[in-house]
């Protein structure tokens, strides 16, 4: 994972922490200035961008607990006496016992190259690309269904990406190779897409269920009725409802819900009385005359006696 730049770059002062700085700190530091200088959010902006992909390749060494113990080990290397050729070692042309060999060979023996400073081999190799996050809104209907979204980027062209039938709101996808490229040669991060689902106007989802709220009459509650009920993407279906069902109740229509690897939910359809605003004079003589007529009970008994308030 080394690299020779490595010690010339102060990673720690490129994010502003210290040696001490705790993973989850860094975390949010590099989020934080992630977001400042991300490329989106500063269009045509050379400075921006290339602060970004030093912030990112700074991120990707110290967030790796390996990466980051080796960057410190070069980094103490480097900052003691810099040898030159004849400086302060006896014997032999370069400043070395026996002649010939010099600083850069001793660098190079001690990380595994034969080529020098340029080398490195066999210390590690190119790091990998900073992971590169998005945020994307889809309808409610695409999140229950699936969809394939192509979303757009200034730098990379447009990427496209699969959204699973059932995803929830906040979960997140992910497109391996389409982050921030390796600084060095490496394999390319990758893009992290978290998923907005837009709210319904009828339905809401609850776990594999969907849940609709369905209004019907006083007399369709009292006698009984088949009413329309909607379905999301689909035709309205057909559902009983027995004479004599309360505010509040729940049908259940099997097989309309979310679709998923684990099965499919169902549609909860939740009966709501509607009563109407206005009456007329007719119609309200009829209800007193109704009401006459069924037995006078008070329907709040119960509840208060529950209360131990009779």
């Amino acid at each position: 994972m080394a690299s020779q730049d490595w010690f010339e770059k102060d990673f720690y002062k490129i994010l502003g922490v210290s040696k001490e700085t705790s993973d989850a700190e860094l975390k949010k530091v590099y989020r934080k200035l992630a977001r400042e200088f991300h490329p989106d959010s500063n269009p045509d902006n050379a400075k921006a961008e290339a602060r970004f992909k030093e912030i990112s390749e700074a991120y990707s060494v110290l967030s790796d607990k390996d990466q980051r113990a080796e960057y410190d080990q070069m980094r103490a290397m480097g900052s003691g006496p810099r040898f030159t050729g004849g400086q302060g070692f006896p014997g032999g042309s370069q400043g070395f016992p026996g002649g010939g060999a010099g600083f850069e060979d001793v660098f190079s023996n001690l990380f595994g190259g034969g080529g020098g400073m340029g080398g490195f081999g066999g210390f590690g190799g190119p790091q990998r690309g900073a992971d590169l996050t998005h945020r994307a809104t889809i309808d409610f209907i695409d999140s229950i269904k699936g969809t394939t979204l192509k979303l757009n980027f200034d730098r990379g062209g447009a990427v496209q990406v699969k959204i699973p039938a059932g995803i929830q709101d906040g979960q997140k996808v992910k497109v391996r190779g389409k982050g921030q490229a390796s600084p060095n040669g490496g394999e390319p991060g990758d893009l992290l897409v978290s998923v907005h689902v837009k709210p319904h106007p009828v339905f809401v989802r609850d776990g594999s269920n969907l849940r609709v709220t369905v209004p019907v009459t006083f007399v369709e509650a009292s006698l009984g009725a088949t009413i329309q009920v909607p379905t999301l993407g689909g035709e309205p279906v057909k559902l009983k409802v027995s004479p004599g069902t309360p505010n509040g109740r729940v049908l259940r229509v099997k097989g309309k819900g979310v679709e998923s690897s684990k099965g499919t939910g169902d549609l909860l359809a939740t009966v709501e009385i509607a009563v109407p605003s206005h009456l007329s004079e007719k119609a309200k003589a009829a209800l007193e005359e109704f009401n006459n007529l069924v037995p006078q009970e008070d329907p709040r008994e119960d509840l208060l006696l529950r209360a131990g308030l009779l």
